[in-house]
């Protein structure tokens, strides 16, 4: 089942999860991240509900991370709880970004992760597999590129990748960081990460 967003009775939350994504876009004023945290957990549980499903091509292309939430650890209830988030400066800019591979039939593909900072460049790069079913993309990282003033000066696979690209698809999910998407739009993508974390991302449109 997939989330029918052109209904006349479009929910509030993605209403404000559209405006605000809307809003970074444009530099105007944004939500609070205590009310952009809500839309977010009420996107979630609604997709939990009624059990929507995306599919791995409505993730294909490049988003920019808007906001996003950590967590910290709670020792009295033996367990994690979410930080109050925040926007992500304009000055840096964070994508993610989802490609097919060969085997796309199967939710395979290869994920990247860049971070900008004046001329300076920094992207990881790995496999990703997709579970349709639960909306899970689980991922590793297996590359590392450096780049300044748009010119390459590094370039060289990494250890922090758990498994070499040909195990991967091998590995059990639990062994493997991942994102449970929960809302996914033309223009924005949602989801909560492995550690517990809420984050957003605007398609990019450059």
């Amino acid at each position: 089942m997939k989330a029918d967003l052109t209904s006349t009775t479009t929910p509030d939350f993605v209403s404000t999860l559209s405006q605000a994504a809307a809003d970074y876009r444009q530099g105007n004023k944004l939500p609070t991240a205590e009310v952009l945290v809500n839309a977010l957990l009420q996107a979630e549980k609604t997709a939990k509900q009624q059990r929507l499903n995306y599919s791995f091509e409505s993730l294909i292309g490049k988003w920019r991370l808007c906001f996003a939430t950590g967590t910290k650890k709670v020792r009295k209830r033996g367990g994690i709880i979410l930080g109050k988030g925040f926007y992500l400066p304009k000055f840096v800019a964070a994508h993610i970004s989802f490609s097919p591979s060969l085997e796309q039939a199967l939710g395979r593909g290869e994920i990247g992760n860049q971070v900008q900072f004046g001329q300076v460049s920094l992207k990881l790069t790995g496999p990703a597999q997709y579970l349709g079913k639960k909306n899970l993309l689980a991922f590793d990282f297996t590359q590392m590129q450096m780049s300044l003033f748009n010119r390459v000066i590094y370039n060289q696979p990494i250890r922090s990748g758990k498994v070499e690209t040909e195990d991967f698809y091998n590995q059990p999910i639990a062994k493997l960081p991942f994102f449970a998407f929960f809302l996914v739009t033309e223009d924005f993508i949602a989801a909560r990460g492995r550690g517990g974390g809420l984050a957003i991302w605007i398609r990019n449109l450059d």
